[in-house]
Order: C-alpha cells, then structure tokens, then sequence
C-alpha cells in the first residue's frame, strides 16, 4: 500500500469511495453524496482542509484520512476525517494512513486530532481507540436528516504521543 497526499484529480475516484459509504447508511455522519467538485472543495483544496492523504493499492485508491478546521474548532485542534473503500474492503487502510495524517499535524503544529463518531458506527470507534484516541465528550441524540436520534462520541488524539500500534493490530 502507497501513501500519499491527495491531489485534486483524486476527488471523482474519491467521491464514488464516500458515496458508497454514505449510501450505506449508519456508518458516517455525512448523509447526502457529494459530487467531485464538493468532495474536492470539503477534503483537498477548499477553504478548510489542512491536509488529506490516500491509500493507493492495487492501481485504485482504497481510502482517504483528512484533517481540517471546518466549524471553526479550538486553537491547535483539527478534526479528523477516515474513509475506507467499502467493495473491494482492502484491510489496513486506516492503519496505513494514519502516520502520515499523524506527521502532518505535527507540522501543522496542532496539540490535537478531534474525531466525532456516530455511536452507533462500532468499527470506526474500535478504529480510533486503537490508533491512540481517548473519548472526552459525547453530543447526546443529535438528530439525522430523517429526525432519527443518535449520540456522536468525540474522541481526541494528543499530537505528541507516542502511541504505536502493533503491526498486524
């Protein structure tokens, strides 16, 4: 698996991995599909991304981690946004992507990564607590567009730490 930093071409590829996701239901907090130019704009190039970093293999992209500043978070503090491609599942990708993600905010001279999760999207806490996140707050029944409630967890990483995962964890 390659990593590198995503570039304005990768937004249509990219696009279809999120839509699949979004369409799924129940796995991100994003309901409503974006077109290339809107996923170009939210995770590369626009106005808030910091930093976004992909996971080629196998000639295809399988997933993409970014960190950006949208709604104006806390000084030396980025949200933290990860995607893996849903068919064909390539295992290690959030793995794979987050040393990079984890290095560029050192650069960018952050204090935290923020990462808000559906309660209710158990892989993608199981994921941030093995890359060294600690919860430290919960938004209770935030509602879905169809009015559904569901709590968001939000877990921090300390830029600083020296959490490592196991190779093959």
């Amino acid at each position: 698996m390659h990593i590198r930093r995503a570039v304005s071409a990768d937004a249509e590829e990219l696009s279809s991995l999120l839509n699949e996701i979004i369409l799924a239901r129940g796995i991100t907090a994003l309901e409503t599909p974006l077109s290339a130019a809107e996923f170009a704009d939210w995770f590369i190039d626009g106005e808030f991304p910091l930093t976004c970093h992909v996971a080629e293999h196998d000639q295809s992209l399988g997933g993409f981690q970014s960190l950006s500043l949208y709604g104006e978070p806390p000084k030396g503090v980025a949200d933290i946004a990860t995607f893996a491609r849903l068919t064909p599942r390539t295992p290690g990708v959030g793995s794979a992507l987050f040393p990079a993600t984890r290095a560029a905010a050192r650069e960018l001279g952050l204090e935290f990564i923020n990462a808000t999760i559906r309660a209710d999207n158990v892989s993608g806490l199981c994921y941030y607590a093995k890359m060294g996140f600690e919860t430290y707050d919960r938004l209770v029944q935030v509602p879905l567009q169809d009015g559904t409630p569901v709590d968001r967890i939000k877990k921090r990483f300390r830029v600083d730490a020296r959490h490592h995962t196991m190779p093959g964890s």
